[in-house]
Order: structure tokens, then sequence, then C-alpha cells
């Protein structure tokens, strides 16, 4: 039987604003098995960093974030306790942030910021955790690791930065690692080594991975199942490759169908765009969320609840037209 890292049911985040309750997130399923990669994709504003944020329990707490199962690394978080969180977060999942450049201290050394979680959670002696963090400095391609502990973030480029945010967050050995958009501010070629190296790391420390990106591209190098999110929902879900050959919802086909394909794309035409915009997620949501946008939404597309139709074993789609998207 398959090792579940990660398995939330009905998860739910509603933040209070001056104008109503701010539903981001609407009910969204994820399981992530021991060792695989799932793909969290969808436009800006669609809650997938609030998402990897609510399972981390780094939302502020005004937040309302409730579920109806919340289990990682075996462990039952339902009641998501601060104790329990802080004593999972680093030990048993880490994060990487989109944003390596904020999400380091500037006034601290990276040897300073990459030992503080083990000496607390594991505690090592300080020549202990320093040993590890020279390991995984190097075994993330920073040259001369040691001699690099008592320098200061701007001392780094963009990629080692991005570089030293993955060795930190592997300094506990985290069976779970959430990437939040982790080559957004870095050049292709960066991007490409990055992409590189977690796939190593991976293979090497049987990590479970969560990557959360816009990129397609970086979808299809990497993931084993995709889930694509649409206004706070799981819109679709499934294996990589049955996504990208027979997209089942129109959100997933538009998406991909805005992707330029080399060789066959024309230079300098106009790529396909998905018409309208976005849905506020303020209040009540009936129906489905994108039959505004859809080219093929019927009346029937407006009744509640929208059904979940299966496609095959971990494969869904919340569409009522999904037959017609396919032929």
């Amino acid at each position: 039987m398959t090792e579940m890292i990660l398995d939330i049911r009905n998860l739910k985040v509603s933040i209070p604003t001056d104008r109503g309750m701010l539903n981001a997130v609407r009910g969204v399923d994820l399981q992530i098995a021991k060792g695989e990669t799932l793909c969290l994709v969808g436009e800006s504003g669609c809650g997938k960093s609030l998402t990897a944020t609510s399972i981390m329990g780094l939302l502020p707490r005004y937040a309302k974030v409730t579920s109806d199962r919340f289990e990682m690394a075996g462990q039952d978080l339902t009641t998501k306790t601060d104790a329990k969180l802080a004593k999972l977060r680093g030990r048993d999942v880490a994060m990487i942030f989109q944003d390596p450049t904020s999400a380091l201290n500037p006034t601290l050394t990276i040897g300073r910021q990459l030992t503080e979680g083990v000496m607390r959670h594991e505690k090592l002696s300080r020549k202990e955790a320093d040993a590890r963090a020279i390991e995984m400095l190097d075994r993330v391609g920073i040259a001369n690791p040691a001699a690099r502990l008592t320098q200061y973030p701007h001392g780094f480029s963009g990629g080692q930065r991005q570089r030293i945010m993955i060795a930190s967050a592997l300094m506990g050995r985290p069976r779970l690692l959430i990437a939040d958009e982790p080559t957004t501010a870095l050049d292709v070629t960066i991007q490409a080594q990055i992409l590189t190296l977690l796939g190593e790391l991976q293979a090497d420390l049987g990590l479970s991975l969560l990557l959360i990106t816009h990129d397609l591209g970086v979808v299809a190098a990497i993931a084993n199942d995709v889930a694509v999110m649409y206004a706070g929902r799981i819109a679709e879900h499934a294996p990589a490759v049955d996504l990208f050959a027979t997209p089942r919802h129109p959100y997933t086909k538009g998406l991909l169908a805005a992707i330029p394909v080399p060789g066959v794309t024309p230079r300098g035409s106009e790529l396909p765009a998905i018409p309208g915009r976005v849905p506020g997620l303020i209040g009540t949501m009936q129906g489905c969320a994108f039959r505004d946008r859809c080219a093929i939404a019927g009346p029937e597309c407006a009744h509640d609840p929208v059904p979940r139709i299966s496609a095959g074993q971990g494969q869904f789609v919340e569409c009522v037209k999904a037959a017609e998207v396919v032929a």
C-alpha cells in the first residue's frame, strides 16, 4: 500500500476583509504519496500559495482554516495546534519560499539561519549543526561551503540564495518539501539548474514534493501528478502525462493552448488567451466559478454542487461539460 505523506480533505481558508469574508480556498483535496511530486498550478490569485501556507500553519491568526482531514507524515493534525505544527515544521515538512531575498534575514549570517532550526528540534551542538550546514550547502552546489557560513545573504547571487533556501529547507531532513514558485525570479538557465537540483535531491533523499507554479513547462519536466486550481478549488487532478494528453476541464485546456510550441507556433504570432477575469471570492459562490469565461458553459453550470467526475484512479474533474472538452 502506498504511504501517503500528505492527505488533506476539504481544506477551506477564509479571511475577513472590509468588504466581507474572502473565501480564498474553498474545499481543496490534496494527497501526496511518498517520493512523488504533485504540482499545484493555476494563475495568480487562485489560492495556491495560501494553500501551502495553511499546510505549514503560517497564516495569521485572523484567518479561518478548517478541514475534514489533515494528516501529515501519519499524524492527525485536524486541530492544527501551534505546538503540533511547530514540531513538524523543519522536521517533517519544510518550505522553499518564492523570494529568497525577502525570506533570508539580511542581518544574520547564512550559518546562523541554516542551523537555528536543527539546533532547536534535534538538540544538536553548534559544531554538529555547522557540519550539517556545510554538507547541505555542498549538496546544493555552493562552492567552499565552510567559508560561506559566516557570510550574509547580500554576498550571494539570486541563484545562490535560492540554493541556500533549499539547503535551509533540507537541514531537518523533512519528508515533505513545499516549493512555492522557487524559480520565478530566476533566469532560464538558473531555473533549469534549480529544477535539476530538486529532482536529484528528491531521488537521493526520498522526498515528497509539492511544487507550486504557474509555469506548465516546469510541470512537464518534474511532476508525477498535477492539480489545476481555479478560484480556490481544484478544477482538475490527473497524472501529468494524462493531463497534457487529454485535458478534461476547459480551464486546463485554455492554459495548455496558451503555451507556444517550438517549431509549430509561428514566431510573433498572438497566443490564445482565456477571455474574462477571475471572479471575486468575497461571499458565497454558486455553480462553476469558470462558467463566465467558458465558451461551452450552459445553464446547468450554474447549479450547485458542481459534480466531481472521476476519470480514473486518482483522477477527477469538476465540470459537467468534461465529455465535450475531451471530444
